[in-house]
């Protein structure tokens, strides 16, 4: 799971080598030394995860998780800290930290649960979306339509299904069950219509409906246009 880290941390030494380790595990991670810098950081880029030491903005972590939290309300938030008092974790969870580690600390636990929250927090953006824009074209679902002409029902909760799950496979029985209420081989060989009537709309603009066999389909991006 690749992300965008931003690490607001003092300890230069541990940050950096933390930075490391995360870019090793295939993400990319920045580190700051103060709360400043890190709030400054935030304002001009797109980040996913933040990891925050406790010292934060003259030396105030929390007031620090607080701005951070009204700047953006959803980012993943962990606190890096060697404060294990009580009333500090309390405190950091209220202001609105997702998960809490003090140091020294594992950098596999730590990998494991910043994935944790990201999974989280990705299945409830992904359960929200609901419009898409594939190479300039855009899927509503909630009209259900694509580029402003009309769909049928179940193939805009097909597409829907995919669109979410870009690049990933499907499982055919998940949609079958989510769709059709029924895995049988009438359904399957209904679905395989509206697949084919999805890549009427998907081909022409630099999109496949891989069938993955034995498994389900895949929403896969084939051109930049």
């Amino acid at each position: 799971m690749s992300a965008k880290v931003l690490i607001i941390d003092g300890d230069i030494s541990l940050s950096t080598v933390l930075c490391d380790y995360l870019a090793s595990r295939g993400y990319a991670a920045q580190t700051v030394g103060n709360g400043k810098a890190g709030l400054e950081a935030l304002s001009k880029g797109r980040w996913d995860v933040v990891l925050t030491e406790l010292q934060g903005i003259d030396g105030n972590g929390f007031e620090l998780i607080k701005q951070i939290r009204h700047r953006l309300p959803h980012i993943p938030l962990l606190v890096l800290t060697t404060r294990n008092d009580r009333e500090s974790q309390i405190r950091a969870f209220e202001l609105g930290c997702d998960d809490y580690q003090t140091k020294p600390f594992s950098m596999d636990l730590l990998i494991c649960r910043m994935e944790a929250v990201l999974r989280r927090i990705r299945a409830y953006e992904e359960s929200k979306q609901r419009v898409f824009d594939l190479n300039g074209h855009v899927f509503d679902a909630t009209h259900q339509t694509f580029d402003g002409k009309h769909m049928s029902s179940r193939e805009s909760d097909l597409l829907l299904m995919l669109c979410r799950q870009e690049g990933e496979t499907v499982d055919k029985h998940k949609i079958l069950s989510a769709l059709w209420k029924e895995d049988n081989a009438f359904t399957a060989r209904s679905l395989g219509v509206y697949i084919n009537h999805l890549r009427g709309y998907l081909t022409p603009i630099g999109y496949e409906l891989i069938a993955v066999r034995y498994r389900g389909y895949k929403l896969v991006k084939t051109l930049n246009c």
